[in-house]
């Protein structure tokens, strides 16, 4: 039950549109004042009358004829108070989540919509670093909640394929490289070869001509170029690849820059039929100044084209060909006047659809030492961060439980995990310094102590309810579980301590949704730990196995409840379920 939904078709204002009441509603701050509250101050000066006059009448004309899952309505000063039936609340809240299991948060409101996601976009011939952390896996979990709520999500890797690098890049090769060595090392050799060739520029202006006239000759098409460009992108893709099977991330598109390249012209001309496009300095521009920005520049003084002109191509053909309802950017904050800039200009051109290009800025991964710059060799490659934290979460295991079985396969799934975690635990804008200390801790607001919450869970109810289904899975359990709810002692569900975990659990799909709304995977990482946090005092402060059966049927249904939605939201986010640690 969607209870916003339900309370707010309960009250009537006049002059107030349903709608509004509905956005009004809030969760209340203080569990003492109920479940819900609706402030009543915004209608004061609609209804002419006082806040606390306005809260008393609803809360009067409600009380009268209480539906059954309300337990009580109240006004205070200004505000109606809501409390649920914690009885009701709690078998309802637990039975959907055992029905529904993995489908828990599951809606279809975005049924028949498209949201196109461009994350990741990982460059070509150059290493996938932990820089490249935040787009993905916000990116990753973004396309994970839109497809929950129905929608037709396309996961889309806007490679970064074109450009005067790979002119730099052939003409490294050309002088100091070995097709044995980049087999054998991959990025790290092509990595070695492109810092040097920019150390050699700067002695030798000569080679800067040299690649241009390479990069020339891959738009051309000239054959060498274009089998050493496919040769670069083969090494790329195969080992970002590995590392993307360990993130748990895919794509439905890998059409990258280099894909709009036969796509740019039609934007162009468009852009000249509509007067649009001036001429500064010899290169051609889109003038934004009335709207207080810089000139959008189009082409170069030389012709030559620029990623807002790649980016106009690629908005069209998006458009054209997934007809998106919202078509989401990934990308670091420090593109956020790019963006503004092409997405005015689309504005420009008169397609009302600007309004559903988003910009989902996020905050730059740093470490402790500082910054990174592919030109410069000091970049820390994903892949070797997640074997290091691999690495230091099965040191961790062994010494905490030193005859835990695949002991290496739960350390991967540790790690891997901790690290996508990192990058989702706080508000997306927010920068953040990575530390494996922080990460690895299995006491703080961490992936590993989700996990081991998880894995708590799991042998609570492995205890309670006997060995699992020879499929590994726990759905065979959900009919005994919803069985042992009916006889679970109404006391025990609905104790302070039991409820708010319960209330926690029954909020998990509006989190859901307001993390499509905010674009904000954070949201659903935060409840997450919420819950972990609130169920584990739960669990210290309360017997569960040894106690009379019908108060250990409840506290084993809201562990079992807590397992499933923990998972649920793994799924989500792209972490990894641990049953033992």
């Amino acid at each position: 039950m969607n209870y916003i939904n339900e309370i707010a078709k309960l009250i009537k204002i006049q002059g107030v549109e349903p709608c509004d009441i509905e956005s009004s509603l809030t969760t209340a701050a203080d569990s003492s004042f109920g479940d819900y509250s609706l402030p009543c101050f915004k209608f004061s000066k609609a209804l002419r009358q006082a806040p606390n006059a306005i809260a008393a009448r609803i809360a009067d004309g409600i009380e009268s004829a209480k539906p059954d899952f309300l337990e009580s309505v109240e006004a205070v000063g200004g505000y109606v108070n809501f409390s649920l039936d914690k009885k009701l609340f709690s078998t309802l809240t637990l039975g959907e989540i055992f029905q529904r299991a993995g489908e828990y948060g599951n809606s279809d409101e975005g049924a028949g919509k498209t949201v196109c996601i461009d994350f990741s976009s990982i460059n070509i011939a150059k290493p996938f670093h932990i820089g490249h952390l935040g787009t993905t896996v916000i990116g990753a979990a973004l396309y994970r909640i839109f497809k929950k709520l129905g929608y037709n999500a396309v996961g889309i890797n806007h490679l970064g394929d074109f450009g005067t690098q790979f002119g730099k890049l052939i003409v490294a090769y050309k002088l100091w490289g070995d097709a044995d060595d980049i087999k054998k090392r991959g990025l790290k050799a092509l990595v070695d070869i492109y810092v040097r060739f920019h150390k050699e520029e700067e002695q030798d202006a000569g080679l800067t001509a040299r690649a241009r006239e390479w990069f020339l000759k891959i738009e051309r098409g000239q054959e060498e170029a274009v089998a050493l460009f496919n040769f670069f992108k083969e090494v790329t893709m195969k080992e970002v690849e590995q590392t993307y099977r360990r993130l748990g991330v895919t794509f439905d598109s890998y059409a990258g820059e280099s894909f709009y390249n036969d796509k740019m012209q039609p934007v162009i001309d468009e852009l000249k039929q509509k007067d649009l496009l001036k001429l500064s300095d010899g290169a051609s521009i889109v003038d934004l100044s009335r709207f207080d920005m810089p000139p959008c520049l189009i082409l170069r003084s030389d012709g030559a084209s620029l990623y807002a002109t790649r980016d106009l191509a690629t908005i069209f053909y998006r458009k054209k060909t997934y007809d998106f309802d919202k078509c989401l950017y990934v990308v670091a904050y420090q593109q956020n006047l790019h963006f503004k800039q092409v997405f005015k200009v689309i504005e420009l051109l008169g397609y009302e659809y600007h309004k559903d290009l988003i910009h989902v800025a996020y905050g730059m991964v740093s470490l402790e030492d500082g910054a990174m710059a592919t030109r410069k060799g000091n970049m820390v490659y994903l892949s070797d961060v997640l074997d290091r934290a691999a690495q230091k979460s099965l040191a961790i295991i062994r010494e905490k439980s030193p005859d835990l079985k695949d002991a290496e396969a739960v350390a991967e799934a540790v790690g891997v995990s901790a690290v996508i975690f990192s990058a989702l635990i706080n508000n997306r804008i927010k920068d953040n310094v990575f530390t494996y200390e922080k990460i690895l801790n299995f006491d703080g607001e961490t992936g590993p102590y989700l996990q081991y919450t998880c894995a708590r869970c799991h042998s609570i109810i492995e205890k309670a309810l006997g060995a699992f289904a020879a499929d590994g899975s726990q759905a065979a359990l959900y009919p005994s579980l919803a069985e042992a709810l009916k006889s679970a002692d109404a006391d025990a569900l609905t104790a302070p301590d039991a409820y708010e975990v319960i209330k926690l659990l029954g909020k998990y799909p509006d989190v859901i949704r307001a993390a499509k709304e905010n674009y904000e995977p954070s949201l659903v990482t935060r409840h997450l730990i919420d819950i972990a946090q609130s169920y584990n005092k739960f669990y210290f402060d309360n017997r569960i196995l040894d106690e009379r059966s019908g108060v250990k049927n409840a506290r084993v249904a809201i562990t079992a409840a807590v397992k499933e939605v923990l998972k649920n939201g793994f799924e989500v986010l792209g972490l990894r379920v641990v049953e033992r640690m």
